[in-house]
């Protein structure tokens, strides 16, 4: 048999239904790694630019939320000003931004809590999407494309691939059960 014939055999079956809306598809084999080069590469970004705002002397949201929100069209523009108006929301964003940012880039490369990490990171974009509002070019940006990623990282379980999730849900307690067995809601954040 050749490769690419149990490549097919092997392949990853995967079904949705929402909004009594059905879609079914099948993923090649090789799917696995290119979920994973995106948790890494995703993990990465983030990782890097938390980083840079941590060890950067004075960084803060001020200007950032002031200023790009308010000339471009934002149909935000009033929630943005408000955000930047507002001293102790603009000291939670000095905090929370780079230590997100941080955290989230540590979960997508170590894949724990990945599903958690996605979520916020694709919270963090689309607060970007709006901030950086652009449309003359269409909707879809650079932002919004970070987005979907996010999602379809959390969707695909990343965290099980090469990731500490993996270990974290078959935990196993002394009763025999494993962590998601008995606390099944953690799958909404591991993964």
């Amino acid at each position: 048999m050749s490769s690419i014939q149990s490549s097919k055999q092997s392949a990853n079956r995967f079904e949705s239904t929402l909004g009594g809306i059905t879609v079914n598809g099948q993923a090649h084999s090789l799917s696995a790694w290119f979920v994973l080069a995106l948790r890494l590469v995703f993990g990465y970004a983030f990782l890097s630019s938390g980083l840079d705002k941590v060890l950067a002397s004075g960084w803060t949201a001020q200007g950032y939320l002031a200023g790009v929100a308010a000339t471009n069209g934002n149909p935000l523009e009033g929630m943005f000003a408000w955000m930047a108006d507002t001293s102790w929301f603009v000291s939670f964003v000095d905090v929370a931004v780079p230590f997100g940012e941080l955290l989230i880039g540590l979960g997508l490369i170590v894949g724990l809590l990945v599903r958690l990490a996605a979520f916020w990171g694709a919270f963090i974009m689309t607060m970007f999407y709006f901030g950086n509002w652009s449309i003359e070019h269409g909707i879809v940006n650079s932002d919004f494309a970070y987005v979907i990623v996010f999602l379809a990282i959390a969707a695909f379980g990343a965290g099980r691939i090469i990731g500490l999730d993996r270990y974290v849900e078959t935990y196993e307690f002394a009763d025999g059960q494993t962590l998601l067995e008995k606390y099944p809601r953690l799958d909404y954040i591991l993964g």
